[in-house]
């Protein structure tokens, strides 16, 4: 997989953020792209825009009903009639925030039915195809250092779905290779500064029927600008991160074989070892801190 020319590639949450920027990537590298987002006027724009770049087409899909991502791979192969990397990247927040006894069922079953049924639905969908193909592959899960390195406890919910990510994508990976199979699976955290993303945003995609039960006010930076006026005033660095060259940088990480493909692991591996002292005896393991 090291030329991306002529490769189609299948982007969830592609019409924004994050997904937006490996889109982009992909473009600048020859693949063709179909971009997935539940949000019908944010895709119709993201497609119109990338159209100019290259080959790609947008299928309204929502990650959690495997119905629908089940159609999203019918079309692609039918259209497309490959798919040799699969970006399972559509993710929000719980909307809980705060401790974890004041989450609501509700908060949980959103969050997981987009970060953890949003995954397993992309799996469960393509990679049965993507084996029969006889084809390369490459299924690409995105997770977060927060939950697949060390959780931050003020994001309970989100960091147990995001750690699940990562132990599930672990298993496929060694699952696939078992198969022989020249289709491989790696997980990516993205990083590399602070994310100015539709995560912080999310809220506007949340369905009624899991709507939040109890009305509370929103907790105190809630939204991007305010964290990152938290973070300058407590002199921690402020850099935001160009989504489109942190589309490149996965790219890169899957040509050069990677597994976890994240900026800074040798930071964290200090916080890893200490984690696995602390469990060796028993002990609660040190969190992740900003």
């Amino acid at each position: 997989m090291q030329d991306l020319n002529g490769r189609m590639a299948v982007v969830t949450g592609g019409a924004g953020g994050i997904g937006r920027g490996i889109a982009e990537a992909l473009l600048e590298e020859g693949a063709r792209v179909v971009v997935a987002d539940v949000e019908e006027r944010a895709l119709d724009n993201a497609v119109g825009e990338l159209s100019e770049r290259g080959d790609v087409r947008g299928v309204r899909t929502d990650v959690s009903d495997f119905g629908s991502v089940e159609a999203l791979a019918s079309s692609v192969y039918e259209v497309e009639g490959a798919c040799h990397l699969l970006f399972n990247n559509a993710g929000v927040t719980s909307g809980g925030g705060g401790k974890p006894w004041e989450q609501e069922s509700n908060d949980w079953r959103w969050c997981y039915s987009v970060n953890v049924f949003g995954v397993a639905h992309g799996v469960l969908a393509f990679v049965p195809r993507m084996l029969e193909s006889g084809e390369p592959g490459v299924v690409v899960n995105t997770s977060s250092q927060d939950g697949g390195i060390a959780p931050v406890p003020y994001a309970s919910v989100y960091a147990s779905s995001k750690a699940s990510v990562s132990c599930f994508t672990e298993a496929l990976a060694h699952q696939l290779a078992s198969t022989g199979s020249d289709v491989r699976a790696a997980v990516f955290y993205p990083s590399g500064g602070l994310l100015e993303t539709g995560l912080w945003t999310a809220q506007r995609n949340r369905p009624p029927a899991l709507a939040r039960q109890r009305e509370r006010a929103p907790a105190p930076g809630t939204t991007f600008e305010e964290f990152k006026k938290q973070l300058a005033a407590a002199g921690l660095p402020t850099d935001t991160v160009d989504l489109t060259e942190l589309g490149r940088f996965v790219l890169q990480g899957i040509k050069d074989g990677k597994f976890v493909i994240s900026h800074g692991l040798e930071e964290a591996a200090d916080l890893l070892h200490a984690r696995a002292d602390a469990i060796a005896k028993g002990e609660l393991p040190p969190a992740a801190r900003l």
